[in-house]
């Protein structure tokens, strides 16, 4: 399969915010609590236009599939960071696209001065936390900063 992997551009947004809402309804993730009542799926293109976060999208022709994205733990000290809206629709799905995007993210949230990355899911994405796993991202026991996310059960931390 042929795809791009770029920054998000303003034009974006609601491309963007209909994935997220797509793979978040697919996997029964709660309207509260979790990433589907944060404000930012509204304008993704200026949640993440400071110099300490990005979002990139993987695009497919021409048509967006699915986004990862790094930004500031919000309610935490200045060197942690977090791994958000990691969301792909099942046609890119197995083609090692998140693995490309969390090295991108990694990489990035590195050259940004982070010194570690934090993550929320769900219990029952299985597969996202297995790709976790493979980049030394280990469970925690409590959720960290204030994300607002307080229907996700799974929480992990990597040393960056």
């Amino acid at each position: 399969m042929k795809f791009e992997i770029r920054k998000i551009i303003n034009e974006d947004n609601s491309r963007v915010k209909e994935v997220l809402v797509s793979v978040m309804k697919e996997f029964d993730v709660p309207e509260n609590g979790t990433a589907l009542s944060d404000p930012e799926l509204n304008d993704m293109f200026g949640s993440y236009k400071n110099n300490k976060s990005i979002y990139l999208v993987v695009v497919v022709d021409k048509e967006i599939f699915g986004g990862a994205g790094i930004s500031m733990l919000n309610g935490q000290k200045k060197n942690i960071c977090e791994l958000q809206k990691m969301y792909f629709l099942p046609k890119i799905r197995n083609y090692g696209i998140g693995k490309i995007l969390i090295e991108k993210c990694i990489e990035f949230a590195k050259n940004a001065g982070y010194k570690f990355c934090y993550i929320e899911t769900m219990h029952n994405m299985k597969v996202a936390q297995n790709l976790y796993k493979k980049y030394n991202f280990k469970k925690i026991h409590e959720p960290l900063g204030m994300t607002g996310h307080t229907s996700c059960p799974v929480w992990m931390l990597k040393k960056l």
